[in-house]
């Protein structure tokens, strides 16, 4: 028989996650024998009542599977979810509020990218879009850092970022990109509409074309020494502003 192509997520709040909404999708979930405290038995009858097999593991074998030591002790061995809609689907499902999507231009780091995942879940983003040629996927490491968001917040990887925030714009999407030289901050915008908030890779910032398909380029107001935020972290400033004046209204 052909093998089933299997995933690895590891810690509690992405297991967890990955068996309230997935569950079938759980082939079985390795625990470390040695953790006996209530926050371990909870889950271990958490994923025995999801139906998940619970296997019996030490630290050796759970840092093996998870190909780290950031475990927490737990580790699911899970099927692939099925590809997710298209952006237009997406938008076109979405029931709270206006479009909010996230675009991630050059951004590699798992750890940002599980950040900013999570950041978007926070915000109600509808979406968060990244280029194919320019971005990490979705492994463990994004996982594990997204606490779940992974999960929730649909990740598209598409062919040509420029080409996709210009059919956004065909929706009357405002497309707001984000650039140290930037005239206007971010406080300065109406973004109560739709909008798609574009932010490059730290240092680098946004590619030329990307930067020129943005309908307005706004800055954060930086007040100390340093120069500029970590990405997740200007992706959390920009979202919740969103947000903000979205609940204000």
């Amino acid at each position: 028989m052909p093998s089933v192509t299997r995933h690895v997520l590891y810690g509690f709040h992405a297991v967890t996650v990955r068996l309230k909404t997935a569950p079938e999708s759980v082939v079985e979930v390795h625990l470390d024998t040695q953790r006996r405290d209530a926050r371990m038995r909870q889950f271990a009858e958490r994923a025995a009542a999801a139906g998940a097999k619970v296997v019996d593991s030490d630290d050796a074998r759970l840092a093996k599977l998870a190909g780290n030591d950031r475990h927490q002790g737990v580790v699911a061995l899970v099927k692939p979810l099925p590809a997710r809609h298209s952006l237009d689907d997406i938008l076109d499902e979405a029931t709270h509020g206006p479009p909010l999507v996230l675009a991630l231009d050059g951004v590699t780091d798992p750890h940002n990218l599980g950040a900013c995942l999570r950041v978007a879940d926070g915000a109600g983003a509808h979406a968060v879009i990244a280029p194919k040629d320019h971005a990490v996927g979705i492994n463990a490491t994004v996982a594990k850092v997204a606490s779940g968001a992974a999960e929730t917040v649909p990740y598209l990887m598409v062919t040509n970022l420029a080409r996709t925030l210009n059919e956004l714009k065909e929706r009357d999407v405002r497309i707001v990109g984000t650039s140290d030289d930037a005239a206007q901050t971010i406080y300065d915008l109406d973004l109560a509409g739709p909008v798609c908030v574009v932010l490059g890779a730290e240092g680098k910032g946004l590619r030329q074309l990307t930067r020129n398909t943005c309908d307005v380029l706004v800055r954060i107001p930086m007040a100390g020494a340093v120069e500029s935020l970590n990405v997740s972290v200007a992706a959390g400033v920009c979202l919740y502003e969103v947000l903000r004046q979205r609940r204000a209204t």
